[in-house]
């Protein structure tokens, strides 16, 4: 009934807006492709909070325009991102992408922030967006800015990595009604088994401005399709039983990467015929407990005043509501999920302000390994099924079967009468555990989360009427946590919401020297968290323009990255574990009185090994190798700190035909956040403790965050070229390469850089090439690397693929009708291990202007 509503309300301003002068949709930037060798002149502002020529620009930057996003073989301008330089993207879902640059991704990338118009658009919770659920569409956007590198002295925010900046259109300036409608196929031949399946999304944009005060806009936008399927079967858990032969197939501790429920919490070591075997419980795959419908339904309106000519004050309110599928280290159902901002600003010569709210609701969304696991102990505990097992394979053994085939039997009879997928009573009891939200016997992610940020910064440069750029400002921030006993608690006044503030200021100062041909420019910040002494941010920079269109640049920058709310604030039960944030307020005691889950899982499997092996009983493999266990030697969390050096050049060459712009980096980085897994064996007895580390029922166990010891360095070199073969054709290819070196301790805690050595991308794109015909292809090739995470590490095969699209526009009416497809020759591929395989995707879009 409410995707009913939405569909009437989108029909509605549709008819509304059919009402509307026939006067077209007002163009702020050229369309033609000879206007990006002059890429260098474009104005750009992220780089330094200023408006300043790209050319000049201190630190690594790019753009994608307005009209490259409509000339974009990509679906959209979310996804042309992924071309961009140095830019890896990450796919868990349709709904769920994550860019990033320079290396140490992750699912949620909490050190790349991502803004609409310099307003922060993450989800509270979890610390990082949404990809682009709460963006506007490809109409208002009027471009992207990208930094590539740490950008943390200017922005804090834990830019660490990066940041995107999505400038959208000016109200003012760009006026009218304009429609896109975009349908598309995917999962065709889906190696899942899956048919094809239709997408349709469709945006609205209006804009009108009242004389010369007074301007709105509205856009909306409503997508619905089917997302990619993670169905990885290969066995994370191969060498459980290898010391009795069975492996593979055979394995009783088969853990599949994409069936959950039979994790290490779900398994258990059992004596049987006088052998130890790792037994788990049989869980579900991901796809017989995930819905994988996608639906996204978004829009926003602003008002804008402007009282004098150089003064504007605006307010800006965007909703969302989606479902989709989103990982963190589980995999997630968001359902019915709802976020939303509120967002004051304001501007003049002088003073730049704004004050905004982005408010979270995670509706009826859930975990699916928790729903996975409770499903199987909700039609049998633990303890009775493993029981059921022992008697099965006891009674099957003693008639000389293979000890397999009893294996299989065993679990066969163990699980008569489980929850069957399909069935009304599997999908009644779904939806049972769906509402309840304790990870222990249910599957709900019930959090509601806020985040209130104010901030406004001071031209002083031009107050005093200086010879040179003088900016100072200051940040406040607070995230406001609603427990829910599950998620999250208030370890100090149980009952109230939970708050983590922060607060920051900085000043930046510039001139030019030496005939105007030199740049040099400071910024110091400082930071202050809850729980954490303020830190400095210091970022030097120089440009030096050796000619008109030559510029070299160099920055030393230092930036830091402070716990998020889940990091620091967690306290989930789930599965016997319980994960805990890893400030000392949350976790106190915990990390003195504890083992290392590695140390512990290399002492069973050693016992299991001498006792299936040697002969010996299960107390002497354990007096014999007791000294495998490791005392737990982390702590509390501390902020992650980084420094970067960056030298890079940019020039238009061969008669301003040719764009280049490239760049050599080297950082380093100390106390990662990363997470521990450890456990606190339940008695005070030493001579005990082997004994009730082996049993996972005698310990309370532990899921920390803390920090890494080792010190890691990274660096790499990107480069961007744009040539211009005549004034319809033009060809474009950018690369980068990042590597990682750890030096000192190599603890293997550091979080996984997960990126790929080499990312390449390159092209050829004609307009006008035959009236107003336009067409581009584009090929992007990406390096195997290795992916680390908590679901699983292993090798994610190289990448190889082509976006293409043809175009045509007529001009009466206002007509363009796009035809395309991302991955055209729908090679299935990996993004990141845990998540789905990623084919092809065709589509066909019309976007018609009034």
């Amino acid at each position: 009934m409410r995707e009913n509503y939405y569909k009437i309300g989108i029909a509605g301003l549709i008819m509304l807006a059919s009402q509307l002068p026939a006067n077209a949709q007002q163009k702020v930037e050229e369309q033609d492709t000879a206007r990006k060798v002059h890429v260098l002149q474009e104005i750009v502002i992220s780089a330094s909070r200023l408006q300043e020529k790209q050319l000049t620009a201190p630190v690594s930057i790019s753009k994608l325009s307005s009209s490259q996003v409509q000339q974009t073989a990509a679906p959209g301008f979310f996804d042309a991102i992924g071309s961009m330089k140095g830019v890896h993207m990450i796919v868990p879902g349709m709904g769920f992408k994550i860019i990033n640059t320079r290396g140490f991704s992750n699912i949620t990338n909490v050190r790349f922030v991502q803004m609409i118009d310099n307003v922060d658009n993450q989800s509270p919770h979890i610390g990082a967006p949404i990809a682009s659920a709460l963006s506007p569409g490809d109409l208002d956007i009027d471009h992207v800015e990208v930094i590539q590198g740490v950008a943390s002295a200017l922005y804090g925010m834990n830019a660490t990595n990066g940041l995107a900046n999505f400038t959208t259109k000016d109200p003012f300036t760009t006026q009218g009604f304009s429609i896109q409608q975009q349908v598309g196929v995917n999962h065709v031949n889906d190696p899942g088994d899956v048919s094809a399946r239709l997408y349709n999304e469709t945006n609205i944009r209006w804009a009108k401005a009242i004389g010369k005060k007074w301007a709105f806009k509205l856009n909306a936008g409503y997508n619905r399709g089917y997302d990619w399927i993670a169905d990885n079967r290969n066995d994370l858990n191969p060498t459980a039983n290898q010391f009795v032969g069975l492996t593979d197939a055979d394995n009783p501790a088969y853990d599949d990467v994409n069936r959950y429920g039979n994790e290490s919490s779900n398994r258990k070591t059992l004596t049987l015929g006088g052998k130890n075997y790792v037994v788990s419980r049989t869980g579900y795959y991901e796809r017989e407990v995930a819905d994988y419908n996608l639906q996204n339904v978004k829009g926003d309106v602003s008002l804008f005043f402007r009282p004098t000519e150089k003064a504007e004050i605006s307010y800006t309110y965007r909703s969302a509501y989606l479902n989709n599928i989103y990982q963190r280290s589980n995999r997630f159902r968001l359902e019915d999920y709802r976020l939303q901002q509120h967002i004051v600003q304001f501007r003049n010569a002088l003073v730049q302000g704004r004050a905004y709210i982005n408010s979270e609701n995670t509706g009826h969304s859930y975990n699916l390994r928790s729903m996975a696991e409770n499903m199987d102990v909700n039609f049998k505990d633990n303890n009775k099924w493993f029981q059921d097992y022992t008697n099965s394979f006891n009674k099957t053994i003693a008639t000389n079967a293979d000890v397999a085939v009893a294996h299989r039997k065993a679990r066969e009879d163990a699980d008569l009468g489980r929850y069957q997928p399909g069935t009304n009573e599997f999908k009644e009891k779904l939806k049972q555990l769906q509402e309840i939200n304790n990870w222990d016997v249910g599957a709900a992610l019930k959090v509601k989360a806020h985040l209130v940020h104010t901030e406004a910064s001071l031209d002083l440069g031009k107050l005093f009427h200086t010879n040179y750029n003088l900016h100072i400002g200051a940040d406040f921030r607070d995230y406001i946590i609603v427990p829910d006993g599950n998620y999250f608690i208030n370890p100090t006044d149980s009952g109230h919401n939970l708050n983590y503030t922060s607060y920051g200021f900085f000043v930046q100062a510039s001139k030019r020297f030496l005939h105007e041909k030199l740049q040099l420019s400071a910024v110091l910040r400082g930071t202050g968290y809850e729980y954490f002494n303020l830190k400095w941010n210091p970022r030097l920079t120089a440009v030096y323009e050796l000619t008109r269109n030559n510029a070299v640049r160099f920055s030393y920058q230092n930036g830091y990255r402070f716990p998020s709310i889940f990091e620091g604030f967690s306290n989930i039960n789930s599965g016997g574990v319980k994960r805990v944030g890893g400030l000392k307020v949350m976790s106190n005691g915990v990390f003195e009185n504890s083992w290392l889950k590695s140390g512990i899982d290399a002492f069973v499997a050693v016992v299991n090994k001498d006792v299936n092996t040697q002969g010996l009983t299960q107390a002497a493999a354990m007096e014999k190798n007791k000294g495998v266990l490791e005392r737990n030697t982390y702590s509390y969390l501390q902020p992650e700190q980084m420094h970067s050096f960056e030298v890079g050049y940019r020039s238009t060459l061969l008669n301003s035909r040719l764009f280049v712009d490239g760049d050599v980096y080297y950082n380093f980085y100390s106390n990662f956040i990363a997470q521990i897994e450890a456990s606190i064996p339940n008695t005070s007895d030493e001579s005990q403790i082997p004994a009730y580390l082996y049993d996972r029922n005698k310990q309370g166990r532990y899921r920390l965050w803390t920090n890494s010891k080792t010190i890691v360095h990274n660096y790499g070199a990107e480069l961007d070229v744009l040539y211009l073969l005549s004034n319809k054709y033009s060809v474009f290819a950018n690369a980068s390469y990042q590597t990682l070196k750890r030096t000192k301790t190599n603890d293997g805690l550091e979080d996984g850089f997960n990126t790929p050595k080499w990312m390449v991308n390159g092209g050829i794109r004609g307009t006008n090439v035959y009236k107003k015909l336009g067409f581009n292809v584009t090929f992007k090739y990406q390096s195997n690397f290795y992916w680390q995470s908590f679901l699983v590490n292993g090798n994610v095969p190289a990448i190889f693929n082509a976006d293409a699209m043809l175009q045509y526009s007529f001009a009466n009416p206002s007509l363009t009708v796009k035809i395309g497809g991302a991955n055209v020759l729908n090679h299935y591929y990996y993004s990141m291990l845990g998540g789905p395989q990623i084919g092809g995707f065709y589509y066909t879009a019309i976007t018609y202007s009034l």
